[in-house]
């Protein structure tokens, strides 16, 4: 199983949008353009950010802004604006009638219920230790040490 890329496009729109936002207008086409990806997608999300009272879109080429302070916004905030999770709220889920009459059908619920409750858990707890002025400062070193090489 994978996770969908909607969380990581989310977090370099993000950081994007910090890092740009002082020099030019970060508009949907810009995204779209510096991610590689349909604005469409990009669109898509920009509106789950607006939604959640993370970004300020302004209409027409007005560009996205960061509404919450960066230390206070986590890896988890924008994991659980993106990644539908459905009503379950699970990361992990398989179909729900397996077979009774099978030892292994009849048991896996059992075997594997807490366990992978317990790592959904795990990896939330480490998105939560990551803010977005981390991932912000990160990418500031990264680039200005590519700037110097």
């Amino acid at each position: 199983m994978q996770i969908s890329s909607r969380f990581t496009i989310a977090t370099y729109m993000l950081t994007l949008i910090v890092l740009e936002c002082q020099e030019r207008k970060v508009t949907s086409d810009v995204l779209a353009a510096s991610i590689g990806v349909n604005p469409v997608i990009i669109r898509k999300i920009l509106s789950q950010l607006k939604s959640a009272d993370l970004i300020s879109v302004a209409r027409g080429r007005g560009g996205a802004s960061i509404r919450k302070d960066l230390k206070d916004m986590t890896l988890l905030d924008v994991y659980q604006v993106v990644e539908s999770l459905g009503k379950s709220g699970k990361l992990f889920n398989f179909h729900e009638h397996p077979n009774p009459d099978c030892p292994i059908g009849r048991n896996i619920h059992f075997v594997l219920d807490d366990k992978l409750a317990e790592i959904q858990t795990v990896m939330e707890e480490e998105l939560n230790k990551t803010s977005l002025a981390d991932v912000v400062a990160s990418a500031q070193e990264e680039i200005k040490k590519q700037s110097v090489s």
